[in-house]
């Protein structure tokens, strides 16, 4: 009999990851969470205020894409929402405040950004 590998679902279509990027501690941890989500090779940190002006590229990428996370520092979900008023609806969401970051309260160090970081890449996995 001969063994086959299980191939990953998402095949060669990308990987994208959007944070809100906010001025606020949770938003540089957000920002600070994609990055290093792309550096480990997770996903690859997209640009959501290319979303938000409807870049015709971005717009078309992100529709191909085989997964999309959003990374979301406070409970405005500003990078949630501008994908779904984009029309994008089929993505993952990171909420920061649900593993307890609070604006204002929560230091971008690196043991958040890895906390984040652990709590994302889950939600990038095929399968």
């Amino acid at each position: 009999m001969k063994s086959e590998k299980k191939a990953c679902g998402c095949g060669t279509a990308p990987k994208l990851i959007f944070a809100c990027s906010g001025a606020a501690d949770v938003g540089a941890i957000a920002d600070q969470t994609a990055r290093k989500l792309t550096k480990e090779g997770a996903g690859k940190m997209y640009c959501t205020a290319g979303i938000g002006g409807r870049v015709s590229g971005i717009m078309a990428t992100t529709g191909a894409a085989a997964k999309i996370l959003a990374i979301d520092g406070c409970p405005l979900s500003c990078a949630k929402n501008t994908l779904l008023q984009a029309g994008f609806d089929r993505f993952e969401h990171l909420q920061l405040a649900d593993l307890g970051m609070e604006k204002g309260k929560t230091p971008p160090t690196p043991e958040n950004i890895a906390k984040a970081a652990a709590a994302g890449a889950p939600k990038l996995a095929c399968g």
